[in-house]
């Protein structure tokens, strides 16, 4: 199949108008102007961009990868897939031990399948001081057993582990994921600017939600913010729904980093889905016009999708339409090591999305495939 669109976002490149050339589940060409041959798909309107890459989600539609079973996860992939999200990797926030493991054999097995890329662990080696919508009652430092466990567990589909790299073991435990190939991110931290250098030499490689959930940037007291944004090699995640960053803070981040900042959702069970209350974890949340908060206002986690990310990147904070679709897809892709994903190339999965002129999404293909959209 061939498809021609009035603009092609790939996203090293932009191709006004462009053409892509799909066989099966995977990309076979792609150009700009007309295409060699008359296209089946005319679409002289709109943009076409690769399939949205969220690589920390926690829930939507409903649903929650907490819940630990395999139903559950099907729904969250199903909702944010229905948005143009076509690779996922499931989060899980701080739980009961026994339970924690047992979501992350279920989550291990969806990812062996290809239903999901793969596990990211937010929690329990996180701080007291920057809980966010953790219970604090279940943090704990990080044991060299329990982590041992959790990798164990996960059956080489832990992508990365979020934590606190000032608790005791902390920076030993950095060591130890990166040692088996995973990603450790630095978040919920209340870290001084120092030790998280130390992190970051040890091996972290990613700030999760940069600025949320983490000790705030001062003059005097730079913290883990500038040590994150100063580093040449580190990625950061950026939440782009006008709840947890200032427009100004997004391009700030953007500015520092190009190319490796990610747009990430963050969502709960609430995305793409309607108000109410809903559970994080163990933790109530009521999400009332959007917004997903604790009891005590504490916001826990978002109600975003991607699609929206990249909507409210373009149009609020200013960046610009390629550099939102790459900090969706390619970035966050290759942040994680996720190969033939993010970015519309041939012998790439063919999974894209089509945006109008709103950068609302129309239609999503995914391995080849017209999916059903919201």
């Amino acid at each position: 199949m061939i498809l021609a669109a009035g603009r092609i976002v790939t996203p090293a490149r932009v191709f006004a108008p462009g053409w892509v050339h799909v066989e099966d589940e995977r990309l076979v060409d792609v150009g700009a102007g007309a295409p060699p041959r008359p296209a089946d798909v005319e679409l002289p309107a709109a943009t076409v961009v690769p399939g949205f890459v969220d690589v920390h989600v926690h829930g939507g539609g409903g649903a929650s990868f907490d819940e630990g079973t395999a139903e559950a996860a099907e729904r969250v992939v199903a909702a944010h897939l229905a948005h143009g999200t076509t690779t996922m990797v499931a989060s899980l926030v701080t739980m009961a031990p026994a339970a924690h493991l047992r979501a992350v054999r279920e989550l291990a097995a969806l990812s062996a399948g290809g239903r999901l890329a793969g596990v990211h662990l937010e929690g329990p080696w996180l701080s007291p001081e920057h809980a966010g919508a953790h219970d604090p009652a279940l943090l704990e430092v990080p044991k060299p057993d329990h982590v041992d466990a959790v990798l164990e567990a996960g059956d080489g589909h832990v992508r990365m582990v979020t934590l606190a790299p000032e608790l005791d073991g902390g920076l030993d435990a950095v060591r130890r994921l990166t040692a088996a190939g995973v990603v450790a991110a630095v978040g919920h931290t209340d870290a001084s600017y120092e030790v998280v250098r130390a992190a970051l030499d040890a091996g972290a490689g990613v700030g999760t939600h940069l600025f949320n959930a983490m000790r705030g940037l001062k003059h005097r007291s730079p913290g883990p913010v500038a040590a994150l944004l100063e580093h040449p090699d580190t990625y950061v995640e950026l939440i782009a729904d006008g709840v947890h960053l200032h427009p100004a803070v997004i391009r700030l981040a953007a500015n520092a980093k190009p190319h490796r900042y990610a747009l990430v959702t963050d969502a709960m069970a609430a995305a793409a889905a309607a108000d109410g209350d809903y559970e994080l974890g163990p933790m109530r949340v009521a999400v009332r016009d959007g917004e997903a908060r604790l009891a005590d206002g504490t916001i826990a986690g978002s109600t975003l999708t991607l699609a929206r990310a990249v909507q409210y990147a373009v149009t609020e904070a200013g960046l610009t339409l390629e550099d939102a679709v790459r900090a969706a897809t390619l970035t966050p892709a290759t942040m994680l090591g996720l190969e033939h994903v993010g970015a519309l190339r041939p012998g790439f999965r063919a999974d894209l999305v089509v945006l109008d002129d709103a950068l609302a999404v129309k239609r999503v293909m995914h391995r080849g495939r017209w999916v059903r959209t919201s």
